[in-house]
């Protein structure tokens, strides 16, 4: 018997070990980008992984109450700064590698070209009825930088009661794309995968604060694999996708 025991332990130790599944906790507008980029990190025989997208601060109170993650992928720094005060974040592991613009988007057959500008009219855009789709500014990230810019250009007092609050960009974009708001404010990347929104406006980057997408690896979920995961998405190959999606890749 100890000498089947010795055998079959040999055997197991001689067997490849099997990578563990890995688990990245995104903002949902990299939803597209990040499922073309992990077919191309699991062609390369590397571990399966496993997404969760939702919006940024969503996905923060997820970690912080025990959910676990190798990778957190935010749509604004405000919320990984969030995550890293609570502890949940290896900070030396942390990289802006992404930008997007904030744009104006409406039903595709209705589009009509707008200039974003102090001259902005969005409530007569609107009409008496229609409200103004986006995340909810009280926490989810396209919608504290829809906020930002309605402010900046002097009309959020005049808007803020007409918004649709979302619980994400991809749930206000939705809303735009059946026609249950006419006017939405979400990012470029997102407007160009609804094939029923078109873009009316860009909003000026000085608007608002740099959207910018922080990555970094979770402490809960540090292992070599999830750093070399992070590392692949900071590479070229991964560059190449982001960009074919319409994001801004930052220089290192």
């Amino acid at each position: 018997m100890r000498r089947l025991i010795v055998a079959l332990s040999v055997l197991v130790l001689a067997l490849p070990a099997r990578a563990q599944d890995l688990t990245v906790f995104a903002a949902a507008s990299l939803t597209d980008a990040l499922q073309d980029i992990g077919k191309v990190w699991e062609a390369g025989g590397h571990s399966k992984i496993r997404f969760n997208f939702a919006a940024s601060s969503t996905l923060a109170r997820q970690m912080d109450q025990g959910a676990q993650a190798n990778l957190f992928a935010s749509a604004d720094l405000q919320w990984m700064d969030w995550a890293t005060a609570h502890g949940l974040i290896e900070a030396p592991t942390r990289r802006n590698l992404l930008g997007n613009d904030l744009v104006l988007v409406m039903p595709k057959a209705q589009v009509q070209p707008v200039r974003i500008d102090a001259a902005l009219n969005i409530t007569a855009l609107l009409g008496p009825n229609g409200r103004l789709a986006t995340g909810d500014p009280a926490n989810v990230p396209v919608g504290i930088y829809a906020q930002q810019a309605l402010t900046r250009l002097g009309v959020w007092d005049a808007v803020a009661p007409h918004l649709a609050r979302s619980d994400s960009v991809r749930s206000a974009l939705l809303l735009v794309e059946r026609g249950e708001a006419p006017l939405g404010i979400v990012y470029s990347t997102d407007a160009a995968v609804a094939p029923g929104v078109a873009i009316a406006g860009v909003f000026p980057a000085a608007s608002h604060d740099p959207i910018t997408y922080p990555f970094a690896v979770t402490r809960a979920g540090d292992t070599p694999a999830a750093r070399a995961l992070l590392a692949f998405l900071a590479g070229p190959e991964a560059a190449a996708i982001f960009r074919a999606r319409g994001f801004q890749v930052l220089p290192p």
